[in-house]
């Protein structure tokens, strides 16, 4: 099946496909074309400076927090931070089912794992904690946290459900005045399509970069790798796919601009049903080296599936708009998410028209995070739609390199946890720099490391970005770094909780994926454990051991 014939599946959903770049008017545009941050000169002197936040003082960190929770917390996270109980947690939470029957094991999970990481059982039960985290400041992201044995139509209308009753819920008031609320888009459709999407995606980008190898222009940054259509044009050429007439029609100044050069967003405007190229893209096999279809043949259930993904993407995202709710689309394994991107571009692309309704989220822990960050942001410029992102460091390492190990690709993760942290503080800088001259642009820091929180607030600081103009996000998981969260949330900076819900038995799996997902957040977790310790000694010392928030 050709390109076009994608495409024009994709245009039978409720969204439509666009090039990936603008008109040459469009791409000349510069900082200049964007908005001036308000209240610059005189007036911007007279502003408060960012408030101070002091993560060691546990008095005010822990203030939210009864004595028998800090003792729950330091109990769970030390449990946690053990590698022999993650290893056999599973076996561990079966044998402990049978040993003490359904009803006594459900009332142990509330009192430790459950209870210190997830809400409770149903949207009305959470609504205590909610309201209690909103009193010091912190707001919610609702999380449905079941992962049920369904068929692939039940677990489709079961998250299409529950999403939109999170963002109703949150819009209503039920979560926080200014809410969000999490997708996770292979729950919303059958998984193979987004695999499928996504190698088509892959291997056109790849091509780009071998295009870019020839041209003498391998290991630029992808903003600065552009290449020159003239011999780009005599390559095509040469593979026969095309007649030259052709293959001069496909780059036009009209297309794209008359600098000449052509950089990845053009290359990537070109999957496009409007362009007479479609029905000609092939990529050469890095194994064989012969050219083959850049995409392999839908069935027509798979079609099918491509259409109810986007109508249900679209459903939640004007529901979204309609209750001034944010929705939150996580990111995923590397497999999926070319696809998840360029589908999250799609509904930016609609709805991030005035301010940012859709937020994208990018993992740090990925080789080429920067590239895609910058990418995006460039996109929106030329555009005219509002950026919004957030920064994780990620969350499926383990299962990222044993998969690239067993087909053959390259590990796409950084290869130590400093690297890491390098790449999530330059993607930090990039997005804060261009907060700065861009005031509709918004970014959610989701991290649990204090030196990433400090390092915000420096540059927050220095670049004059203010907790009230609420550009600046702050995300922690329910449970976890309360001493990064509501310090935060008291000294008036938008923080919010990542709040999981549902019943004990159904979100056990989720515990177990998230265990597994975060333990490396968890065993380094050991600050986090000091600081409970100090307040738990300062609380006996004082005689405030039965200390009631207030």
């Amino acid at each position: 099946m050709a390109l076009r014939r994608i495409v024009s599946v994709l245009c039978t959903g409720t969204l439509r496909f666009a090039p990936l770049s603008t008109a040459p008017a469009a791409r000349e545009q510069t900082a200049a074309g964007r908005e001036a941050v308000p209240g610059c000169g005189a007036a911007e002197a007279a502003r408060p400076p960012v408030p101070v936040v002091d993560f060691g003082n546990t008095q005010e960190a822990y203030r939210s927090r009864r004595s028998w929770e800090l003792v729950r917390s330091l109990l769970v996270l030390r449990l946690c931070a053990s590698p022999a109980l993650l290893a056999h947690h599973e076996q561990l939470l079966h044998l402990t089912r049978r040993l003490l029957g359904q009803r006594l094991f459900e009332k142990l999970m509330k009192m430790t794992f459950y209870g210190q990481f997830v809400a409770g059982e149903d949207q009305e039960s959470i609504r205590p904690l909610i309201r209690h985290n909103r009193a010091f400041g912190v707001g919610s992201i609702l999380d449905y946290g079941v992962e049920e044995d369904l068929s692939p139509e039940e677990a489709e209308r079961k998250e299409m459900e529950s999403c939109t009753s999170a963002v109703e819920r949150e819009g209503s008031g039920g979560a926080s005045d200014d809410g969000f609320s999490a997708i996770k888009l292979t729950a919303l459709g059958r998984p193979q399509f987004l695999l499928q999407f996504s190698d088509v995606l892959t291997k056109w980008r790849r091509f780009f970069h071998q295009m870019a190898a020839e041209q003498g222009k391998a290991g630029l940054a992808a903003m600065d790798t552009k290449l020159e259509v003239a011999v780009l044009q005599e390559s095509v050429a040469k593979m026969g796919i095309a007649s030259r007439t052709e293959i001069e029609n496909w780059f036009t100044a009209e297309t794209l601009g008359v600098s000449g050069t052509l950089d990845l967003l053009d290359w990537s405007s070109l999957i496009d049903s409007r362009t007479e190229l479609s029905k000609h893209l092939v990529v050469p096999n890095m194994q064989t080296g012969q050219l083959e279809p850049l995409l392999s043949r839908f069935t027509e259930e798979e079609e099918l599936q491509m259409t109810r993904m986007l109508q249900r993407m679209d459903i939640l995202a004007k529901k979204a708009a309609e209750m001034g709710v944010r929705l939150m689309v996580d990111a995923e394994q590397t497999y999926f998410q070319p696809a998840i991107s360029r589908l999250t571009l799609e509904m930016q692309r609609k709805f991030n028209t005035g301010k940012p309704l859709i937020f994208n989220t990018y993992q740090c822990y990925l080789k080429d995070t920067y590239d895609n960050v910058t990418l995006d942001v460039e996109l929106a410029r030329r555009e005219g739609w509002c950026f919004g992102a957030k920064l994780v460091r990620g969350a499926y390492m383990a299962q990222e390199r044993t998969r690239a190990a067993e087909i053959g690709y390259e590990d796409p993760i950084n290869p130590t946890y400093e690297a890491t942290n390098a790449m999530y503080h330059r993607c930090l800088n990039y997005v804060l720099e261009e907060l700065r001259h861009n005031t509709k642009a918004k970014v959610m820091v989701a991290s649990h490391n204090e030196d990433t929180i400090r390092f915000t607030l420096r540059r927050m600081e220095e670049l004059g970005l203010y907790p009230a103009d609420c550009q600046v996000y702050f995300g922690q998981l329910l449970g976890m770094c309360d001493q990064i969260s509501f310090p935060l949330g008291q000294a008036g900076f938008p923080v919010y909780k990542y709040v999981p819900y549902g019943p004990v038995m159904e979100v056990l799996p989720y515990l177990s994926r998230r265990a597994l997902e975060n333990s490396g957040v968890v065993k380094g977790a050991w600050r986090e454990r000091q600081l409970l310790w100090q307040e738990l000694k300062r609380r006996l010392r004082t005689g405030s051991l039965f200390h009631r928030p207030a």
